[in-house]
Parts: C-alpha cells; structure tokens; sequence
C-alpha cells in the first residue's frame, strides 16, 4: 500500500535536500534526497525576490497542485522532493510546467541531475572593500 504524501515543515528537511539531486527548468528547481524510508514527502520553497506575497502565494499554490498530482505516480519513492521557484515559472503556463515536472522527475528517477552549484562566494573576493566594510556593487 502506497502511502499518502506528507508535507515538509523542517528546515533542516530543507537543508538536507540541497545535498540531493538537482535538476533545473525554466520554471523551477527540483530537488530530490532519499529519506531513509519516510515515504514521499514534498516541500516548495519561493524567495521574496520572485515578487509580493500574492505573487509568492499564486506560485506556491500552482507547484502544490503539480506535485499532488504528479508525486504519487513519478515521484521517487522515499525521497523529498523540494520546488524552489524560479522568475519565469509564475508567467508559465500550468500544462508547460506540468510537462517540465515530469521531465525532471523522469530525470531524477533515471538519476540525471544538473551538475551541483559552486559555493556561494567561489571565485571571488570576500566582498570586503577597505575598512572591512561590505561594499554594495551594482
């Protein structure tokens, strides 16, 4: 018996999952970590820079859809699965990000992930200019 999709809540859960597999769309980033046996378990994450909170709600609202719908059939069995929201993925259209969500689940599954970021701050300065001071560049 299948069971039911929980809800990540953890920000360690949300950590965590950075460590797993990436896979980037135009619309999104889906990353997938196994659990150890905790079923499929699901988390959206859409930073203030995407827009206001009706914009970030709106999004929210539209990758929870997918995921109810996609998850219990493509998803990884016992992994957290995390949408982080990207620009463009609030203009898309819903049937376009559908398809984009079972992309990158069939990529997940077949384990074809997007190559890990760089440290943040990798080959550069400390961001430090004179007097220790954080400079603000454009």
């Amino acid at each position: 018996m299948q069971r039911p999709l929980t809800i990540l809540t953890r920000r360690a859960d949300f950590l965590a999952a950075n460590k797993g597999l990436r896979i980037a769309r135009a619309g999104f980033v889906l990353l997938a970590l196994p659990n150890g046996g905790q079923g499929k378990r699901f988390g959206i994450t859409v930073t203030k820079r995407i827009g206001n909170a009706v914009v970030r709600n709106r999004m929210k609202r539209r990758f929870r859809a997918l995921l109810r719908e996609k998850l219990p059939t493509e998803g990884l069995p016992d992994h957290d699965h995390v949408m982080i929201g990207r620009e463009g993925g609030i203009e898309r259209d819903f049937s376009l990000l559908r398809e984009e969500l079972t992309v990158a689940l069939a990529r997940a599954t077949a384990g074809k992930g997007d190559p890990p970021r760089r440290p943040r701050g990798a080959g550069r300065g400390t961001g430090r200019g004179a007097g220790g001071k954080v400079s603000r560049r454009p």
